[in-house]
């Protein structure tokens, strides 16, 4: 009992030094889970909500820990959480696509928390190491979310190699969003709309931004810190 406890300190301590690298983690996690349930229907949907909801939570923790106000990340949280639940509950793709579109806004703001705390430090840290992962991720995530809320608003913004007049997955729609944000661009998912487009030319803009101000300062200050 007492080893029990002393474990559960343990993780506590390490979660308060180190909430970025639980977001991170779990982040990961669901890229491993995500092609199991990709090609499921309703239960899938219900695991892809689960899913979201402790990444979600994890992110409003993550952005309570750094400069930005926990308030608005929640007034962001709250109605997306309610949603994603009810739109599998009731199998309604409009509580979905607002839900997503919610969630957009939360992974986006979690994100630009997470780089103002990177910035208004001079001091790399571990946890600020966890940070660039988790801010690329929180990243991806959002645009993935808001090409979804796209795909929905203007049929036949996406296309791809396999199946070009089927709405893309959710996880073509994550994997467009990480090959554009690292400047990969695989050429098999493509946008075809206008806003689409817009948005691939935003997430090209972020992630060259992310690159040249965030991941550029941190090794600057890490190599920095070894010449002393």
């Amino acid at each position: 009992m007492a080893e029990n406890r002393i474990g559960l300190l343990r993780w506590r301590v390490q979660a308060r030094r180190h909430p970025s690298a639980f977001l991170l983690a779990a982040q990961l996690l669901s890229l491993v889970l995500y092609p199991i349930f990709d090609e499921t229907r309703s239960s899938g949907r219900v695991l892809f909500g689960a899913l979201g909801v402790v990444v979600l939570m994890l992110a409003v923790w993550v952005v309570n820990r750094s400069p930005a106000k926990v308030w608005v990340a929640w007034l962001l949280a709250a109605p997306a959480l309610g949603l994603s639940v009810l739109s599998v509950v009731l199998a309604n793709d409009t509580l979905l696509v607002v839900s997503s579109a919610l969630e957009a806004l939360l992974y986006l703001y979690a994100a630009s928390s997470l780089i103002a705390y990177m910035l208004g430090d001079h001091r790399v840290t571990a946890d600020e190491l966890f940070a660039a992962g988790a801010t690329f991720t929180l990243l991806a995530w959002g645009f993935a979310y808001a090409y979804f809320v796209c795909q929905a608003w203007y049929p036949g913004s996406f296309t791809g190699a396999l199946r070009p007049g089927e709405p893309r997955t959710w996880l073509e729609l994550l994997f467009l969003s990480f090959t554009t944000l690292s400047a990969t661009g695989l050429g098999d998912i493509l946008p075809l709309s206008s806003p689409a487009r817009v948005l691939v030319m935003l997430q090209q803009f972020a992630g060259v931004a992310y690159i040249a101000v965030v991941v550029s300062r941190l090794v600057g200050l890490t190599m920095l810190r070894a010449t002393k």
